[in-house]
């Protein structure tokens, strides 16, 4: 048996024909069907040359497991995700590497409802059946379905459920989709807008699929890449800007003056936005910059709930408080009436109904939170022993910290300031976060001092 080291924390991620090829993700759809009996199982795949061919791999391996394939083609993970739940399917299965580099490929999986996989239960028993090829025989092989129209139609209408469209006022929008799997799906959702006669006039960029990528792979939340969606942004003097990662399960928002907005600021917004219309409802945060988040959920008497870092973590935690919100700092945003899970979609259109209802630009918006709690911004380090660099910070600092959380990581808070460092889930690195309350000019001491005990080179 030879171990699938495509098989990461809670995704699977891979070089394509170095550890992972079209066998490795047969056995693993086969798998996937195997361990869950599954009846039917929803397949999509975004842009990357290798997903069409590795999702028909996929449809052969849950096939061959008797279980009926639901193809609903070149989609995002959250159109996997929400039908998955339309179609009463027993797993869902997405082929997307999202920003990794574009020599890999990956599987993005949920079971029923739309639920994230148990680790010990789940992900390891695939994992295991995968590797050893442990597949039942079955008496009738499963039939394929094409559900493409229908999934996408009932998608398009999900999302805007979220927003009363008679609210919505004109607004120039710039669209950077990274050649990536979101253009056809927000056109999709552009129409139906435009059916309802809303004023949107939407500039899009980078918009076709595209497997070669030729403006690099979509992954707005590098500095380098925001300069694309910017500038045009201050061009034609857009109302606003937003930008999709490849599977655009994440959305990146840029002001009307061509500002890139933090991931912390978006999810203060849209938590307020929620606690408006769901008095005392509860928001899950992660524990990396959360004393925005804190103080907006405080103010509108809701609940604030800390989860570990990651998608599996949040919806599990949501579903346990029953959360009408969750989000991270990474631009992944989850909604308890989009089946608990990440989309980015519905945040594009919540930001944009706030500024059509507040009648502000979305610099006014968030202003006051950066000058109030000004954070540094995520910089990763590459460190030879993420534990013991780790260590080291601690035994600086934690003799005057206030308080000391290690939900994630190392958090440390202190009279104005807090930190939280911790080891990616899914890539060789350690992770730095500081914020401070109203002293921006801190945050740079801050980060370098911590990346001196650190001893490791910035990424």
């Amino acid at each position: 048996m030879t171990e699938l080291s495509c098989f990461k924390a809670y995704d699977i991620r891979g070089e394509i024909d170095v550890n992972i090829d079209t066998d490795i993700v047969y056995r693993i759809g086969r798998a996937i069907s195997q361990h869950f009996v599954a009846k039917s199982v929803v397949i999509g795949y975004d842009a990357r040359e290798t997903s069409p061919t590795f999702a028909l791999a996929i449809i052969k391996g849950i096939r061959d497991a008797g279980s009926d394939a639901i193809n609903i083609g070149l989609a995002g993970t959250e159109e996997m995700y929400w039908a998955v739940s339309e179609f009463g399917a027993c797993a869902g299965i997405e082929v997307t590497a999202s920003h990794n580099p574009i020599n890999y490929n990956g599987i993005k999986i949920v079971k029923s409802e739309s639920q994230p996989l148990h680790e010990e239960n789940d992900f390891k028993v695939i994992k295991r059946l995968a590797e050893k090829k442990a597949f039942s025989l079955v008496s009738k092989r499963g039939q394929m379905k094409d559900r493409t129209l229908e999934a996408r139609a009932a998608y398009v209408n999900r999302v805007l459920s979220f927003i009363d469209v008679n609210e919505l006022r004109p607004l120039k929008i710039v669209v950077n989709s990274g050649n990536g799997a979101a253009g056809p799906t927000f056109d999709a959702i552009a129409e139906k807008l435009q059916k309802a006669k809303v004023p949107f006039d939407f500039i899009r960029i980078n918009h076709n699929p595209d497997c070669t990528f030729p403006n690099g792979v979509p992954n707005p939340l590098l500095g380098k890449n925001h300069h694309a969606t910017a500038s045009v942004v201050k061009r034609v003097r857009a109302n606003l800007g937003i930008a999709f990662d490849g599977d655009f399960d994440r959305c990146f928002f840029f002001d009307e003056n061509g500002k890139f907005v933090p991931g912390e600021y978006i999810v203060g917004l849209l938590a307020n936005i929620f606690l408006e219309r769901e008095i005392g409802g509860t928001i899950v945060h992660d524990p990396r910059v959360i004393w925005n988040t804190l103080n907006i959920v405080g103010s509108k008497n809701g609940l604030a709930v800390q989860s570990k870092t990651g998608h599996a973590f949040i919806k599990q935690t949501m579903r346990a408080h029953q959360a009408i919100y969750g989000g991270e700092m990474s631009a992944h945003h989850y909604f308890r009436d989009f089946a608990f899970c990440d989309s980015g979609m519905i945040p594009w259109l919540l930001i944009a109904e706030l500024i059509s209802k507040s009648k502000r630009t979305l610099a006014n918006l968030v202003r006051d939170r950066f000058e109030a709690f000004p954070s540094s911004g995520e910089t990763n380090f590459r460190v030879k022993n993420a534990k013991a660099s780790i260590d080291h910070v601690f035994q600086a600092f934690h003799a005057d910290a206030e308080s000391v959380d290690m939900t994630d990581g190392l958090s440390l808070t202190f009279s104005d300031w807090r930190f939280n460092l911790r080891s990616s889930n899914t890539e060789p690195l350690v992770r730095l976060n500081i914020e401070s309350r109203g002293n921006a000019g801190k945050l740079q001491e801050k980060v370098d001092n911590i990346a001196r005990l650190l001893g490791g080179d910035k990424v």
